[in-house]
């Protein structure tokens, strides 16, 4: 009983693993003849602005690139649009908008503007009934933009004018363990939406809107007194346009109306975003076991900030993961040192019984009765450890801290490790020599040498396949992976290890 339920529970591990790795194969989707809606800025005198059907068309456009402190902002001059961002802090990592915070009227012109206190760029767009002008005002201190739209009515009649503002542009025709990380949090007064940003939707009320990739996240707030509406819209089978789309707008002859917008464009910070806004730490959200993730992310920036190194801080996360299982662990292992004392008496009952499944199971049971064993307690670790794995990695998949991080030999612990880079590709293992993984590898094979005791029959020679099948496995899956989460796996298999060869002559 107690190799089976350590075999189900390390089966639903590694399947799940597995399943994380592959699901991203499947979100590559096609969908052709898609009809774009690109919603346009559109004014009459006689009906409101509305937004027709159209083809995006992305013409030969000026790069403005625009720097601060933090970051280098490129600017797409005939659409007033930010292209993407690149952080200096963060080994010049881009971020990807595509269309970032336009209102898709064409022919801009930029102006930049100095201040004392904050940088500024300014684009002017103008017709016969309307003169729009764009300003993004950021500062050197943080990641926050102000935008500041303001509509002029040239004409001699009111407009009607429903501002659509996008946000960005999700793209998940690339790198799809990429693309897999990027989604779209909306928030209204009631409730808060987490979404892939593959389907359609409208949600009016709406406080703020954000979007993300791996590392980074935009979050767009209009101004209180608005009242916006979001949409999601699909551009084609691969892009989904994100945004906010503002009330009526009336804009009387001569007058001019402006609509302000506070932006944070940054790394999944919560330090950084709770300065700017507290409630906006809603974006940033880990799945299922966003509890445990966001408690573990709180430990690990802690221990950082004591240690001032992530891979220590990672170690020191993996010891105190362990000490506070360690209760749980203690009672496993004694369960599986009862159950291997009477693995004898098992097998004469399975010799006896063979031929009646039912009076078998009757007479281990009274046995565990009288030896006063649950053969359950042993998988209690396993099923704490599971939330907490995956909760720890995808904090630790998503935690930009650690792009550039380095420890020992690994240059980046967002990355895998690469002690070596070969001129030529291995099967499976590609052109690179990680020796985390390996050594990873290796602690699992051991671990589960001292834990397993073979017996004759069919099971010995199961547990001789598990014995080699599961660390092989596990040690290509996490052959690619960040190297921050294999250290982290690394340092629990060799605490484990060490408490089985303690727990071996104690007990």
């Amino acid at each position: 009983m107690e190799k089976r339920l350590f075999f189900a529970t390390s089966l639903s591990l590694l399947f799940l693993l597995i399943w994380s790795y592959l699901i991203s194969k499947f979100y590559h989707i096609e969908n052709k003849g898609v009809v774009t809606e690109t919603p346009t800025l559109k004014t009459s005198v006689s009906g409101e602005a509305r937004l027709p059907h159209a083809h995006i068309e992305i013409p030969a456009v000026s790069i403005l690139p625009v720097s601060s402190e933090k970051f280098t902002l490129i600017f797409q001059e005939s659409e007033a649009s930010l292209k993407e961002v690149s952080f200096k802090e963060y080994s010049e990592a881009r971020f990807s908008l595509l269309r970032g915070l336009a209102i898709e009227n064409k022919d801009w012109i930029f102006q930049k503007e100095n201040s004392p206190s904050a940088q500024q760029i300014a684009f002017v767009c103008a017709d016969k009934d309307k003169r729009v002008v764009k300003k993004f005002s950021f500062s050197n201190s943080n990641y926050t933009i102000e935008l500041e739209i303001s509509i002029q009515n040239l004409s001699s009649n009111s407009l009607r004018i429903r501002l659509p503002l996008v946000l960005g542009v999700l793209d998940f025709s690339g790198n799809q363990f990429e693309a897999r990380y990027q989604d779209v949090t909306l928030a209204t007064g009631q409730k808060i939406m987490h979404l892939n940003g593959r389907k359609e939707l409208r949600l009016e009320e709406v406080q703020f809107l954000a979007l993300r990739n791996r590392y980074f996240c935009a979050i767009l707030a209009p101004d209180e007194k608005n009242h916006y509406t979001a949409f999601l819209q699909r551009i084609n089978g691969q892009k989904t346009k994100v945004g906010l789309q503002s009330p009526e707008l009336n804009i009387l002859p001569h007058q001019t109306i402006s609509q302000k917008f506070r932006i944070y464009l940054g790394p999944q910070n919560l330090r950084f975003i709770n300065a700017v806004n507290p409630d906006w730490s809603a974006a940033i959200h880990y799945g299922a076991f966003n509890l445990i993730a966001q408690l573990l992310l709180l430990i690990l920036d802690i221990l950082y900030q004591f240690v001032h190194n992530w891979g220590i801080a990672i170690i020191l996360l993996s010891l105190f993961i362990y000490l506070l299982l360690f209760p749980l662990t203690l009672k496993q292992m004694r369960s599986m040192k009862e159950m291997q004392r009477l693995q004898p008496r098992l097998e004469e009952l399975r010799n006896l019984y063979k031929n009646n499944p039912q009076r078998l199971n009757k007479e281990i049971m009274e046995l565990y009765r009288e030896y006063k064993i649950n053969p359950f307690s042993g998988c209690l670790p396993l099923i704490f450890q599971i939330p907490i794995f995956f909760a720890l990695y995808q904090v630790l998949m998503r935690c930009v801290a650690l792009k550039g991080a380095r420890f020992l030999w690994i240059k980046d612990l967002s990355e895998p490790d690469r002690l070596f880079v070969l001129s030529y590709h291995l099967p499976l293992l590609g052109n690179e020599i990680n020796l985390l993984p390996l050594l990873m590898l290796l602690t699992m094979f051991m671990q589960q040498k001292f834990s397993l005791r073979t017996t004759p029959g069919t099971s010995a020679q199961q547990q001789k396949l598990m014995l080699i099948l599961f660390p092989v496995i596990f040690g290509l899956i996490f052959y690619h992976l960040p190297s921050g989460l294999v250290l982290y796996w690394f340092i629990n298999n060799i605490l484990m290890l060490g408490f089985q060869w303690r727990m071996k002559w104690v007990i």
